[in-house]
């Protein structure tokens, strides 16, 4: 495809059946916008149908041109993927398809923290969202356009799900080329990350099409990099606690470098979701409790 500059509205040609077309959001969560997957030639299927956004739905309308939707895909329910599906449910006649609402597929400690009353941060939680029909790990939906099977793969939010079709797979926001993935609790689960990486490490594909940026044309080589960033964000915190008690803020500002103000948040997430992580292994501990302001100590 050469340079991936896509105009947002402006259908891009990713194959014979398959087209993205861009969100007109673009944002430092969200890189260039969110990308839609149009997918099929006669009878089609949409996948990730991004923000309530009129432009980008008047963009959608004229890509399909008339023809049959069968499905509505969503890979998550954040803002920028998921709050057009009810629009286009209405306006094409096609169900919507999911793991779950917002809450599905968070873990016990996930739960927790969110009953304490822990808020996500990042895109944005689309609390509205229910889908039509839920999906489960390794379902398979068969039409025109071919076979899709839905991996649940939780981690940057609990009812994540990729899209396996042929010998891509669509990430959504688990993996893409542009940034490492968004983990913030207590939607997001470092663990449950690991272990997404893990299983789509089992699926060999050509391409991943992720749900911002370009295709990721060498997919085993960025899942290896993925889990090999976490693994040194971890080797940091520890490396940081090793001499002093700290906060997810302290620990923030000791690792990263350089970070702007609309980073400096995310980053703190993705610190604390790390120490989430460490703490349900027992490496360390939280005073007074488990908490974003809580002081961890490294166990022995």
């Amino acid at each position: 495809m050469g340079e991936f500059s896509p105009v947002a509205g402006k259908p891009l040609d990713l194959s014979d059946d398959l087209q993205l077309v861009l969100a007109p959001n673009p944002s430092p969560m969200t890189y260039l916008g969110t990308n839609t997957y149009i997918l099929g030639r006669q009878t089609l299927a949409i996948i990730d149908p991004g923000p309530d956004d009129p432009a980008h739905l008047a963009a959608l309308e004229a890509a399909i041109a008339g023809r049959p939707v069968s499905h509505i895909l969503l890979t998550h329910s954040h803002l920028d993927h998921s709050p057009l599906a009810a629009t286009l449910r209405e306006k094409l006649g096609a169900p919507t398809y999911a793991f779950g609402d917002s809450r599905a597929g968070r873990s016990a400690v996930m739960q927790q923290l969110a009953a304490e009353g822990l808020a996500g941060g990042g895109e944005g939680i689309d609390r509205a969202f229910s889908p039509d029909r839920t999906l489960k790990d390794g379902e398979m939906l068969s039409s025109a356009w071919g076979d899709i099977t839905a991996l649940h793969t939780p981690g940057h939010i609990g009812n994540h799900l990729c899209f396996v079709w042929n010998d891509a797979i669509f990430t959504g926001d688990h993996v893409m080329g542009w940034a490492s993935s968004l983990v913030s609790p207590p939607d997001g689960d470092l663990s449950d990350f690991m272990s997404s990486c893990a299983k789509l490490q089992s699926h060999d594909a050509r391409v991943y099409y992720p749900g911002h940026g370009a295709p990721v044309t060498q997919p085993a080589a960025r899942l290896a990099w993925l889990i090999a960033h976490r693994k040194m964000r971890e080797a940091q915190i520890l490396a940081t606690l090793a001499n002093t008690p700290a906060t997810p803020a302290m620990i923030t500002s000791a690792i990263y470098e350089n970070l702007t103000a609309g980073l400096a948040t995310a980053a703190e997430r993705n610190v604390f979701a790390h120490l989430v992580d460490l703490y349900k292994r027992g490496k360390v501990s939280a005073a007074p409790q488990l908490a974003t302001g809580a002081i961890f100590t490294l166990r022995a």
